[in-house]
């Protein structure tokens, strides 16, 4: 029998979109897309070059379960030279991406019940990972006009003697928006040794015309998730860490050794080389971005979907297309298959993102252009629910 954590785990749909999109190319078809959040660039020549010395090295065996001790004193270091904190390297543990560092800070943190607070929309991948541990979510609606950020009071109302976690994301997926600073410092002010934060910070660097803020800058009782995948274009390498409340490393530690073991060495080699070598590489991409950024949001709103809080991080804008559908995933499939345009369906980022579309623009201007060309000259007279 197949188990029931497995039968019932939903897709991510954003996956399913790009291997239906890949299904259309191997059938001939040019496809552009603006559904993944995948960076575009090659990971810079410094990052590389250091993955092939650890390698001439020998660094191809196991290495200490939390990470080794260089890249964990470089997290530390930069936590420190960024926003002002002190974290200690002992706080510091090394994963194989972000997603396995959520997946044992929950484990650590939550007993079968146990509930976090989440905003509805937010990441996918969230509820699931909460879901698989038996955890609960306690969504938190967010909304279009408030730039989906969290209103302090709803989450005030939404905590419960079960709640053991607030989670928050900025820069966010699928929103871009960030957390206005008063916002987080309220919502560090609700955290406690019973209730902390954890504070997924993976497109910090991602950030356009205003500043990112850590949870660390506010309070201790925090969780803290990073990694290497977005800003150094490092999605293949599989390389993250998380910042734990000192209580927390060895049951974390325990949680590492028996599902992951540690994170492959010679890669951990190469994010030294990330955070202390690589920052010009990182300011020419960052400043693409931001010419993407500038160049989407007019075209978006020119094709007829809105966007009333521009977003000013990570990669994304997530569109109102609510007077086209009220189906999101059967229109981005009619737009991938019409149109031979990939964008994210709103739902997959929760119920409160029905109607809206995710365009990434982690692709080149020339594929943005030509993407928005396509859907502009098809939804030009097509059939609007507010029939305007």
């Amino acid at each position: 029998m197949i188990s029931r954590r497995s039968e019932q785990i939903p897709p991510f749909i954003v996956m399913e979109i790009m291997e239906e999109a890949f299904c259309a190319e191997r059938a001939g078809r040019h496809i552009i897309h603006m559904e993944v959040g995948e960076p575009d660039f090659d990971t810079p020549a410094c990052i590389k070059e250091a993955a092939m010395r650890a390698l001439a090295a020998g660094h191809t065996h196991y290495t200490h379960s939390l990470g080794i001790r260089e890249l964990r004193e470089a997290v530390s270091a930069h936590y420190h030279q960024k926003y002002g904190v002190e974290v200690g390297p002992e706080r510091v543990v090394i994963t194989s991406g972000t997603s396995p560092a959520l997946l044992m800070i929950f484990a650590a943190l939550l007993d079968s019940g146990d509930g976090v607070i989440t905003s509805n929309p937010g990441y996918a991948c969230y509820t699931n990972i909460i879901e698989f541990v038996d955890g609960v979510p306690q969504e938190v609606p967010v909304f279009e006009g408030d730039g989906f950020q969290y209103r302090p009071e709803a989450i005030r109302r939404s905590i419960s003697a079960r709640s053991k976690a607030i989670l928050i994301n900025s820069p966010s997926n699928p929103t871009g928006n960030l957390l206005d600073k008063r916002v987080m410092e309220e919502i560090a002010g609700m955290a406690s040794p019973r209730l902390c934060v954890v504070s997924d910070e993976i497109y910090h660097g991602l950030v356009y015309e205003e500043k990112e803020h850590s949870i660390l800058e506010f309070t201790d009782h925090a969780f803290v998730i990073n990694g290497f995948s977005k800003l150094y274009a490092m999605t293949g390498w599989r390389l993250g860490y998380l910042i734990a409340p000192e209580p927390f490393v060895r049951p974390i530690q325990k949680i590492q050794q028996n599902l992951f073991i540690s994170a492959n060495s010679f890669v951990q080699w190469a994010g030294v080389s990330a955070l202390t070598e690589a920052g010009k590489e990182l300011d020419e991409m960052v400043a693409i971005y931001n010419q993407r950024r500038k160049y989407i949001l007019p075209r978006i709103k020119e094709i007829g979907l809105g966007v009333a809080v521009e977003p000013h991080g990570a990669f994304y804008v997530l569109a109102n297309a609510r007077h086209f559908t009220d189906d999101s995933l059967a229109f981005a499939r009619e737009l991938l298959e019409k149109a031979g345009v990939a964008v994210a369906p709103g739902i997959d980022f929760g119920s409160g993102a029905e109607g809206y579309m995710r365009f990434s623009y982690a692709t080149s201007l020339e594929n943005i252009a030509l993407g928005m060309d396509r859907l502009g000259e098809y939804l030009k007279g097509y059939p609007r629910r507010d029939g305007a």
